[in-house]
């Protein structure tokens, strides 16, 4: 906080740049004796020779031996903007098409205070392990850790790419060198950073449709042109894929796909990384919740099965700790991993330090295998809580199936005028509901089966809160 005589200081320099700025005219203009000015303002004249001190230093006037302080000549400024105006965009500045294509896909959304019915992309962070994870912070921190202190290596911390190695071998069955490990600000940075490095603007790219919208951004930022394949119960629909024969890379997320829950069955799975082998075209596998599998064995990942090096497999801790810590990885193939470590290191490096030495600790310590059962345990209950209240007060909404994967679970409906109203009266309740709508790729077919629809998350939502969230919606969906 500044003194008082320092804040008047900082008043006065305040003003007298705005009145040089805002009055082209005054320059050359003299300024009066710094004793004289404080006269007139009734200030003390260290206060004015602190601000002319200041105005000097920046530029904006001069002093001239024996005569004074003049305002400095100076180009006449743009004129201040007045309230209410706003910047236009100037003719020559060129935005390109890329972005208005990727803003098709921003839904992003920032969420203030706790999480609450029905947001999606959320864990359970209610029963996050503050406490473990506020030691093992402090713990890196009263080592004084000068080593880990600089800029480090832009694959990330090696410590951490080991062990996730080790748990991927054991989770996932993925036999991977902690050299093909990338340390990623969580899947989104992973998803730009294999698409600028594969892909071209123009090239053509394999995504489901419908699609996780954040993924169509990256390919939209890049200029790449999308192809949306169908999804249905077994997944990706390969079948289709020999429709694209120029497609350079397909993004599947076989585990559980969104917004649709669908898991990729085996054989479409073979069928994938076949046409990825025949055609030289790469495969992004994003696990972002392969944690969260509640019934039947998980099947293997894409990357485990993958006899080619065409599959680059994406995972996140977002999921299982929390969204804002911004952590994820990238298992690239061994051809491909000095091309990725030098657009990191031209990039933006790697995250935090300190993060990442607390989260390998979590991993070595056995915190994160316990709280990932913990997490699990949860979700299923309260994805049971969901559809149980579901079936038993809304199922005349729309039918809602039993997910056996991921954090969130669809309800089909009839067109978009349904879809929107119930959205619009449950948001008028404080609940917050995805449209399906918002997932399909610009010129889907309208007559698209299972278009419209709505997106609950429940992992994120108590129990108590899910009872009361379904009795809410109750009655205002009560006039549909």
């Amino acid at each position: 906080m500044l003194k008082p005589g320092r804040q008047l200081s900082l008043q006065l320099y305040n003003a007298l740049r705005e009145l040089i700025i805002s009055n082209p005219r005054s320059s050359g203009a003299k300024l009066p004796a710094s004793r004289e000015l404080a006269g007139m303002l009734e200030v003390s004249r260290n206060t004015v020779v602190n601000a002319y001190e200041r105005l000097f230093a920046e530029g904006f006037i001069e002093t001239r031996i024996g005569d004074g302080t003049y305002v400095a000549q100076l180009h006449a400024l743009s004129k201040p903007m007045q309230p209410g105006e706003s910047f236009g965009i100037e003719p020559q500045l060129h935005l390109g098409f890329r972005l208005p294509a990727a803003s098709l896909f921003n839904q992003h959304r920032i969420h203030e205070g706790a999480p609450k019915a029905f947001r999606i992309g959320m864990p359970a962070i209610d029963l996050f392990p503050f406490d473990d994870w506020a030691r093992l912070q402090s713990r890196f921190w009263r080592r004084e850790p000068v080593d880990h202190m600089g800029y480090g290596h832009p694959a990330g911390e090696p410590q951490l790419r080991e062990l996730i190695a080790q748990y991927l071998r054991h989770a996932r069955g993925l036999k991977c060198d902690p050299s093909q490990i990338v340390i990623t600000l969580g899947a989104q940075q992973a998803i730009m950073i294999c698409s600028a490095l594969l892909l071209h603007p123009e090239d053509e790219v394999v995504i489901e449709n419908p699609c996780y919208w954040a993924a169509a951004g990256a390919f939209s930022c890049l200029g790449v042109k999308m192809n949306g394949i169908a999804v249905d119960n077994d997944g990706l629909q390969t079948s289709q894929l020999q429709r694209i024969p120029k497609a350079r890379l397909a993004y599947v997320s076989p585990s559980c796909q969104y917004p649709t829950g669908a898991t990729l069955s085996m054989a479409r799975r073979l069928e994938l990384l076949k046409w990825a082998e025949e055609k030289k075209s790469w495969i992004i596998e994003d696990d972002y919740d392969g944690e969260y599998r509640y019934s039947g064995t998980p099947l293997t990942p894409l990357a485990a099965i993958d006899q080619s090096n065409r599959v680059l497999y994406i995972g996140s801790f977002s999921k299982v700790m929390y969204p804002g810590l911004r952590l994820g990885y990238l298992v690239a193939p061994k051809q491909l991993v000095d091309q990725f470590l030098l657009m990191r290191t031209m990039s933006t490096r790697q995250p935090p330090m300190n993060d990442q030495m607390a989260m390998a600790l979590f991993l070595s310590e056995g915190h994160f295998q316990k709280h990932s059962r913990r997490m699990r345990r949860a979700a299923l209950l309260r994805r049971d809580a969901l559809l149980q209240a579901w079936n038993q007060h809304l199922s005349h909404i729309g039918e809602m199936q039993q997910v056996s994967s991921g954090l969130h679970v669809t309800i089909r409906l009839a067109n978009f005028v349904t879809e929107q109203r119930l959205i619009a009266q449950a948001l008028s309740e404080g609940i917050e509901i995805t449209p399906l709508s918002a997932s399909w790729l610009p010129g889907s077919s309208e007559a698209q089966t299972g278009r419209y629809g709505l997106v609950l998350g429940f992992a994120c939502v108590k129990v108590p809160d899910i009872l009361r969230a379904v009795e809410t919606l109750k009655y205002a969906w009560a006039q549909r």
